[in-house]
């Protein structure tokens, strides 16, 4: 395996949560400032549960306060709703994330809406959506904004690349999409009813996969000497070794084509906690109208930019 061809995800979100940290640190002993998350789980969910302790653990580790709501499986609608508006109204608390999924009895989007904007820093509330869709500073879903460090630290300028979503929905395809036209590729984005993928895969020099099936992109899919992005985390059996974790796309066929990719696991999951880390030192910043050095300010002043 041609290591120099991997972006090692885990690396640059070490080093990420690293300058996070030195920021949290000054916000604390200069503004006095103390940054707190909470993460508000419903339900007994295994997944769920492993992705909630990563959360508060890394919170932790970088000198947040951090608040755990575990709420019943049959919470009613207005419960949950009270939860989340108190903990807009709490001070201690700069950024609320709401576990995803929730149970079928409630209301996702309505519940969303609970949470103020400004602590919003899963970047789902339909206000941070349209600041982002508009070009303005705003809290970013943060798998798309940990792919798009992963690829200006990779690629440098993404400017007039060409670059293929697979992939729409609200928490990744079309965030990703806005954030790669900030950037100034040229963008597709392609889903379900999407005629000749390949078609469209072939020709991109960014390709972001985000769909949830196994080994759906082949390597002669993709383009000689673009950049993959492998967003897509299945749990597939392997024989007798149990089961493997493995992306939407082929990674040893995709490995052959491609100048870079990320590899599942050890690529893009990590950046998405370290993305989260950094919503929440930003929103901090925003409610106590302090500046902050932006997630910019990392790639520049690191020497190798991870």
């Amino acid at each position: 395996m041609d290591e120099n061809k991997i972006i090692n995800g885990k690396r640059v979100a070490s080093n990420f949560k690293n300058w996070i940290f030195t920021q949290i640190e000054g916000l604390k002993n200069k503004d006095k400032i103390h940054p707190g998350i909470a993460v508000v789980i419903v339900g007994d969910d295994p997944a769920s549960k492993v992705y909630v302790r990563n959360k508060v653990r890394v919170a932790e580790e970088l000198g947040m306060n951090s608040f755990t709501f575990s709420l019943p499986q049959d919470i009613a609608q207005y419960k949950l709703s009270g939860v989340l508006k108190d903990l807009s109204n709490d001070d201690r608390v700069n950024g609320i994330l709401l576990q995803l999924p929730l149970p079928s009895n409630l209301d996702e989007k309505q519940l969303l809406l609970e949470i103020d904007p400004i602590k919003d820093v899963d970047g789902l509330h339909p206000l941070n959506a349209g600041l982002l869709m508009s070009g303005a500073p705003s809290l970013i879903p943060c798998t798309p904004l940990g792919c798009k460090i992963l690829l200006r630290k990779t690629l440098g300028s993404l400017s007039g690349k060409d670059a293929l979503v697979i992939g729409r929905s609200m928490l990744f395809g079309k965030p990703m999409a806005q954030l790669l036209i900030s950037e100034h590729c040229t963008v597709t984005t392609a889903h379900s009813r999407t005629r000749d993928l390949k078609r469209y895969a072939s020709k991109a020099d960014i390709l972001i996969v985000a769909v949830g099936s196994p080994k759906l992109v082949k390597g002669s899919w993709v383009k000689k000497g673009s950049t993959v992005i492998d967003v897509g985390i299945n749990r597939i059996a392997n024989g007798d070794s149990g089961n493997i974790l493995v992306g939407d796309v082929d990674f040893d066929e995709a490995l052959t084509q491609a100048s870079f990719i990320t590899p599942v696991p050890g690529g893009v999951g990590p950046m998405t906690i370290a993305s989260l880390m950094y919503n929440t030192l930003y929103a901090a910043c925003l409610q106590n109208g302090v500046k902050t050095k932006s997630w910019e300010s990392f790639l520049e002043h690191t020497s190798d930019g991870s």
